[in-house]
């Protein structure tokens, strides 16, 4: 029993929170409340709500201490925690990812808000990692417990199609990272496994690069089955929160050249663990201390 209304959006991962306004304190035990159901839904959508950017940090600030905006990319102006997402045309991330994990800490809770939105496309999905591995045939899973990836920013994850596409990659690839996940995390709070791969991983540890991505392919088909995914259809002053521990998402570049703003606001992570407790290590660059607490703190 809660403190407010949830209501399912998708059969395997999603809800709608009804009844919570988050531009007022929140009490402890509601701030627990939401942390369980964020366990259980992997993603929770809040309509309606009357959000500025200093709401917005406060809020993600109840789920742990705060990157900053980006490793490369720059903040909003005098806001160093929030990174402004913009659907310009040409620079758009057209594909499926868990946010930075192309450092050793990625963020362990992602919070994104609506400014502005087109009246039709610009959703975002996400998918379930946790039931994409519970759905691998049990060969297939048992060989993926014993995979490791290597993620890196410094690839086509937004392919330029212009000359301000072709600056910000620039910009994203300023300094570059690998760093090598288990390709099964085990999650640090629920124990669940779920699929760590994403648009960021590019290469498996000890294979070429086609058996990696015929690889990465066959098991990115199940993170992103239809029955393991949600599409959240945004409405000014929506605010989505997702557990990028054990979640992918995706914007559709499906909207032409309308406008499209939403500010993304990030909860500093652990070291990810695989199966076998081996931790994930940094293979070119640094620990990113600059951008995540969880780094500079080891």
């Amino acid at each position: 029993m809660t403190s407010f209304d949830i209501r399912r959006v998708g059969g395997r991962i999603g809800a709608e929170v009804l009844g919570v306004d988050l531009s007022e304190p929140l009490a402890p035990h509601l701030v627990e409340e939401i942390t369980s159901a964020l366990l259980a839904h992997k993603a929770l959508f809040f309509r309606d709500q009357s959000l500025d950017d200093a709401d917005q940090i406060r809020f993600a600030s109840l789920f742990g201490e705060l990157t900053t905006a980006h490793p490369t990319v720059p903040s909003v102006a005098g806001q160093p925690h929030i990174l402004p997402v913009d659907g310009e045309e040409g620079v758009r991330a057209n594909r499926w990812h868990t946010d930075v994990t192309f450092v050793r800490t990625p963020p362990a809770v992602s919070t994104l808000r609506s400014l502005v939105v087109p009246p039709y496309g610009g959703n975002t999905l996400v998918a379930n990692a946790a039931a994409a591995y519970a759905d691998l045939p049990e060969v297939l899973r048992a060989f993926a417990d014993r995979l490791w990836a290597v993620h890196t920013n410094d690839h086509d994850y937004a392919e330029p199609k212009n000359q301000a596409a072709a600056e910000r990659r620039k910009v994203f690839t300023a300094r570059r990272w690998q760093t090598a996940h288990p390709v099964v995390r085990v999650h640090p709070v629920s124990g669940e496994r779920g699929l760590f791969i994403g648009g960021f991983a590019q290469r498996l540890v000890g294979l070429g690069t086609e058996e990696s991505r015929d690889l990465l392919r066959i098991l990115q088909s199940y993170v992103t089955r239809p029955e393991n995914t949600v599409r959240w259809a945004w409405a000014p002053g929506d605010l989505v929160l997702f557990d990028n521990r054990i979640t992918q998402h995706y914007a559709p570049d499906d909207y032409g050249d309308l406008p499209r703003r939403l500010h993304r606001v990030t909860v500093a992570g652990d070291v990810p663990v695989g199966v076998d407790g081996a931790l994930s290590h940094v293979v070119e660059g640094d620990e990113a201390g600059h951008y995540t607490p969880a780094a500079a703190s080891r």
